[in-house]
């Protein structure tokens, strides 16, 4: 038969078991507070998330359309097809404009310029604009501003038709 005070937990262990749980539960906290701290906040219709850009109807072909809550252009080939690039210069990060009496971007960082489907015609940038993945749902152009992707040149497979 074993002795009372062998079978009680001695008040230092309790006290160095009191004190572990309590701090792993606070650094637990403290590592869920810093990782929602962090963790980035898409609001759904804004840039990162899904945009929807408009009617099929408002993208007339042989245009270029500046969508600011999605930051980019969805340019329109004359035989319908549709690229969504981002606004930014592939050199320096710099938002590029639309110069429609040119018909052409030009940066006006370092002086990159760009065709209507993004490529480069001068200028130190390295590569096209990047493009975001478009599809059409219910005569909607919708644009997934959560993904760049980078390409080395102008491909038809790279538009989008409605």
């Amino acid at each position: 038969m074993k002795n009372q005070d062998e079978t009680k937990l001695p008040r230092r262990h309790f006290l160095a078991l009191g004190w572990s749980v309590a701090v792993v539960a606070l650094f637990g906290q403290a590592g869920i507070a810093l990782f929602n701290f962090l963790k980035p906040r898409v609001k759904p219709g804004s840039f990162g998330s899904e945009v929807v850009a408009g009617q099929v109807e408002e993208f007339q072909p042989g245009t270029v359309n500046h969508v600011l809550k999605g930051r980019f252009y969805i340019s329109t080939s004359e035989d319908g097809g549709m690229l969504a690039m981002y606004h930014r210069c592939t050199h320096l990060g710099c938002t590029v404009p639309w110069r429609d009496d040119e018909g052409q971007f030009h940066c006006p960082c370092h002086n990159s310029i760009f065709t209507t489907v993004g490529e480069v015609v001068s200028g130190p940038a390295p590569r096209p604009l990047d493009l975001f993945p478009m599809k059409i749902v219910e005569g909607q152009v919708v644009v997934d501003t959560g993904t760049v992707i980078q390409r080395s040149e102008f491909d038809d497979s790279q538009a989008t038709y409605a």
